[in-house]
This record gives C-alpha cells, structure tokens and sequence, in this order.
C-alpha cells in the first residue's frame, strides 16, 4: 500500500525535527501518492492529486488571509497535506498560520527544525516505488493464476473459489436471474451469506463497471462480453483492499468469459449448480438442512411446506441416439422441456441428470397449492414440450424438507424405469401403487435366484428361439388363463389356439390350468421382461 501521512511523520528523519500537526488530524491516514517539494505559490497545474507538500514557509505568504488563500489553493490542487518548515520564520507568520490552518480540511504540519528535505522525498519514493512493484507483482501472480484456470478450463466454483482465496472475502457468482450459481463462503456461514440472495440482489443494479453499490454495498463486476451480459461476481462485504479485491474480481470475470465462450453455453452453469448439489444430496453422508436449504434458495428453489421428488425417463429418446454427443444434446433438449413445465406450473425446482435419458426434479409444492393439480399441470406442459419423445413419468411421495425429498428420487427412478415396461396406454404420471408386482420385481431384476428362477420356467420356451411362443403365453396369461376368452379376441382360430396351448404345456412341462403354474409363469415372464430393460 502507498505510505500515508502518519506513516511519513513517523518516519526517523521527520521525528527528529519535532512536527506539529495544525489540522486535519482525522485524515492522517490518507495516502500519498508523491512528495513535491515546492516554494511557490501558485500551483496550478504543477499537482496531479496525492502529493505531500514540503516548503520552508516562502510561499506561504504573510497575514492570515494570504495564508489562508493560499492553503485553500493548495487543497484546491489537489494537495493531501503541507509540511512547512519554520525554523526562519517570524513568531507572526507562525501564528497567523496556525489560525489560518483551521480554514482546511487537509492536514498542515510544522517543524520546528531544520530537515532535510531531500531525505524525506527518497525515503517515502523509495517507498511508493516498492509498492508500485509490489502490486504489479501481485498482478502479475493473480494474471497466472487465472490464466492457468482458464487453460485448465476450470469451472466456475473453482474460479469463484480461487478469487475467494485470493481476496480473502466470500465471493458470489450469479446469472442475470440473480440465482447463485457458484459461491465461496471463504470460512464464513453459507446460510448467512446467501439468506433471502435473490430479494437482495435484485436491489443492487447491475453496472458495467468495477464498482461498490447497492444499499449494502456491494462490489462487483459483470461476467460476459460487452454485447453478452450474463451474470456477475460479488463481493457483499468490506476487503481488506478494495483495489487488489477489483483487479482480482476483474481477471476471475474475464476467466469465467474466456471459458463461457468455449463452453458457448449459458444455460448449462445453473444446471451444473443444481446438478452438483442434488448428487451431493444423495451421498452417504452429513450435510445440514440449514445449509442445504440457503444453497437451494439461492439457486431458486422457493421455500415450501412439500417437495415432490420427480423422475422423467426417456424411452426411445427424441431420435436415433448414435453417439455420446447425440446423447447429451437429447438429455438438455429433456432439461430445457422441464425448466419450462416448471415455470409453467408456476412452481420451482431443482432439476439433473442422474443418469443418461432419466432426469431428476425435485418440485417445491407451494404452500396452499394443489399437489395433484400442480403435477397434472407440470406433467401435461411437459409432454406438450416433448411431443416427439416418448417419456414416462415417475414420482415419490412428497417429502417435508429437501434432502429427504432427493433421497426419493431413487424410488421415483424406480416407479419411472418400471412403468415404461408396463402394457397398454402410458398414464401422465406413475406413482408406486401404479407399478404394484411389477415394481417389486424390479428390485430384484439382477438378483442371481431370480434369474434362475425365470430362466427354469421359461427354459421350455426361450430356447426354441420362437418369439411367437413367448406373446402366446402372455396373451394366454393376461386374459387370466380363459381360452375361449382369449379365443374371442380373434387372435386365431379355436381350434389352431388350443393345438398351440397344448404344445406350449408340452414345451414348458406344466399344467396351464393349475393357477399356481400360470402365477410361477406369469412371475418368470415379467422378470424376463423386466431384465431386458436397461
């Protein structure tokens, strides 16, 4: 930092000649950007702003209104102080100054001995010039670092906490929407820092330059190109050094922009951010629910009595799927349809891939809402969205608090990826009940016994090769093991549909009129089913 004046009176060389403050002593700590050495009196032009004044009392004039004006001037001119040595001054001039001090707001300072001048400007220049290095080598090192980030192709919590680090405060970044998308705490409480961010932000305009504002002060900077706009990072409290927190926040923003053009994706930095905290959410392990709670808000999930945990499982995909590419462009195309329907339902959620062609939501049920009617309306929205998809839906029982409620969308998963096996005309939305045998099956699709289980009764059958056998046995079962019920349907003649039901007994070796054999059958059947979905 620049020495300050207090800082210059301190010095060895000015002790020893005995100054006296006059005036201003409450902006004794005011910087100084150089030393001029000066005798006369008209300054104008010959200051920049910053300086420290040092004369022997010639251009100070006589009586204190020729005094006064010129220390006026001086201020005038940018001046941040004058040091006046007196040693050959008259006992009235020195008087008359000291009154006529009392007419300026910057400090003036007396010696009453001889220094020497020369001194005091190459100590306090060495000084000014050390700091000068001192910030280009911190300019330097904070250039590197996000070069490095930027090479690197960092993400934006890790450009939000590197700045963090390097100013030493919480830093916040968030989109235009003026939803958190990455923040840094910096060993301060995340609930405090972001409590009510949206109601907050919104009081404190964007601007387009590095600056404080706001009725809390904030310092910030824009994120994006001059034309592009799309967020901004934040410092909602005091630093250290504003100027070394602006030149930081300043290269993190060109970081984040260098790495948003190469992403050339706006969209994708809210998911991400819902995304890492819905996966963090379903780990094996403690994270507070105040905590939980700030993070979801400041990404726009509205505080509510219930969330309804919700899976969308995609069935055949909007499209060929050929490549991972493809994929991924199916799975946003998928995310964009529900962050419509969301708005649309006039809800809020938090919204990720749990894993490809099935995404997870978890939708905040407003308080005094309908569930049912919200989810009707969410679900319709959404399919109109996706009318070239085929898409099942799968939801849990409504949870009171958020972390339970993404606990549940591994029953949801489970409801969604089940119902796409069942028969017949797709509902809106699939719960548990829904699911019934089927569901329970699922669970144990992969257990060994099963297998085997299913492989044993249909042996007679999966061997032969003959997918006609297999729709034969589930027409047959489906229309509860009634012949001429299944004979009624035109499915073929009575007498061809009894000749195949008898080579079909004969093939798997049982009785199909023994409902305990048409249940065994019907179990192994849907657990064939069920281990061909993936």
């Amino acid at each position: 930092m620049l020495p300050s004046i207090r800082t210059i009176l301190d010095l060895a060389i000015v002790q020893t000649a005995e100054p006296v403050v006059l005036s201003g002593l409450d902006r004794l700590q005011h910087e100084v950007r150089w030393v001029h050495v000066s005798e006369t009196r008209n300054m104008t032009g010959l200051l920049r702003g910053g300086e420290m004044v040092l004369g022997t009392g010639l251009a100070i004039g006589h009586g204190v209104g020729a005094i006064t004006a010129y220390l006026s001037h001086l201020e005038r001119a940018g001046a941040v102080a004058l040091l006046v040595e007196l040693t050959n001054a008259l006992e009235q001039q020195a008087t008359d100054l000291r009154v006529a001090a009392g007419a300026v707001t910057m400090p003036v300072i007396t010696v009453a001995r001889r220094v020497r001048f020369v001194e005091i400007t190459e100590t306090v220049h060495r000084m000014i010039v050390a700091d000068q290095l001192d910030k280009l080598e911190r300019a330097r090192g904070v250039h590197e670092t996000f070069t490095t980030l930027s090479l690197e192709s960092a993400g934006a919590a890790d450009i939000v906490r590197r700045a963090a680090e390097l100013i030493d405060a919480p830093v916040v970044l968030e989109d235009l929407a003026h939803l958190v998308v990455a923040h840094s705490a910096q060993g301060r409480s995340a609930p405090e820092l972001l409590l009510d961010w949206e109601g907050r932000s919104r009081s404190t305009h964007l601007r387009d330059r590095t600056e404080r504002a706001g009725p809390e002060a904030w310092l910030q900077t824009p994120v994006g190109t001059r034309t592009q706009r799309w967020g901004r990072l934040i410092v909602p409290v005091l630093t250290k050094d504003d100027d070394d927190a602006k030149m930081i926040l300043e290269r993190a923003s060109q970081a984040l922009s260098i790495n948003r053009l190469a992403e050339k994706d706006q969209w994708e930095l809210s998911h991400q951010a819902q995304a890492g905290l819905l996966h963090e959410l379903r780990q094996p392990h403690a994270i507070s629910l105040q905590d939980v709670e700030a993070r979801a808000q400041a990404l726009g999930l509205k505080a509510a009595s219930t969330y309804a945990p919700v899976v969308i499982c995609v069935e055949d995909g909007l499209g060929e799927v050929t490549d991972a590419l493809a994929s991924l462009h199916e799975d946003r195309v998928i995310l964009e349809a529900v962050a419509f329907a969301v708005r649309a339902s006039r809800s809020s959620a938090l919204v990720a891939t749990l894993q490809a062609g099935n995404i997870g939501v978890v939708l905040a049920i407003p308080d005094g809402a309908a569930e049912a009617a919200l989810l009707e309306r969410f679900c319709h929205t959404l399919n109109t969205q996706l009318s070239g998809a085929r898409v099942v839906l799968g939801v849990s029982a409504s949870r009171g608090n958020i972390i339970d409620a993404a606990a549940g969308l591994d029953e949801a998963l489970h409801v969604a990826r089940t119902a796409a096996t069942l028969p017949g005309e797709r509902k809106a939305l699939y719960r548990s009940s829904d699911v019934r045998l089927r569901g329970l099956l699922a669970l144990f699709r992969d257990d060994p016994r099963a297998q085997v289980f299913a492989e044993s009764e249909l042996a007679g059958i999966l061997g032969s090769h003959d997918a006609a056998d297999l729709a034969l046995l589930r027409r047959f079962l489906n229309s509860g093991g009634n012949k001429a019920a299944l004979a009624r349907t035109g499915y073929v003649s009575r007498p061809t549909l009894y000749a195949r039901l008898a080579r079909l007994e004969e093939q798997l070796g049982v009785d199909l009129a023994d409902a305990e054999s048409r249940t065994s059958l019907h179990v192994a059947l849907l657990l064939h089913d069920l281990r061909l979905l993936r």
